[in-house]
């Protein structure tokens, strides 16, 4: 039986690909989950459809985070966080603290895999770090205080 994967099903195939699978497998396991429909002319046009908006989407995207690393390139964000006397925080500082951080300050949507650390930040004073996507890679200043 043919169906159209409505999302990612292990050995079987991933989201919005037509696949032939054996009937029982099709009645009793993906439909009753809601993890496949039956294949037809109609669910055909719509995943094709589907696959054109999510290309779209991605482009646009691309293109938004390549303009937003143009504006992030050479700044500084700051971020205060609780430390010790000896300039130890008290939390390290992970990818997602730094990109709302940078969402905060700057206004830029930077998503927090493309922000590159070797390992969490513990210590205060100003850090090199670099964002990388869009083919890109740009440096930026974080200062901890």
């Amino acid at each position: 039986m043919k169906v159209v994967l409505l999302k990612d099903v292990p050995k079987v195939g991933r989201r919005h690909e037509i696949k032939e699978v054996a009937d029982g497998f099709a009645r009793n396991k993906l439909f009753p989950q809601k993890l496949a429909e039956p294949a037809g002319s109609d669910a055909e046009k719509r995943i094709t459809k589907m696959k054109e908006t999510v290309a779209v989407r991605g482009a646009v995207s691309l293109d938004l985070l390549s303009k937003n690393l143009a504006v992030l390139e050479g700044k500084s964000v700051s971020m205060k966080e609780k430390s010790n006397e000896k300039g130890h925080l008290f939390a390290a500082i992970h990818e997602t603290e730094i990109a709302k951080a940078i969402k905060k300050e700057l206004g830029l949507d930077i998503p927090s895999e493309a922000i590159i650390l070797e390992k969490p930040i513990k210590e205060t004073g100003e850090h090199k770090l670099t964002v990388e996507g869009a083919k890109k890679k740009v440096v930026f200043t974080l200062s901890l205080t």
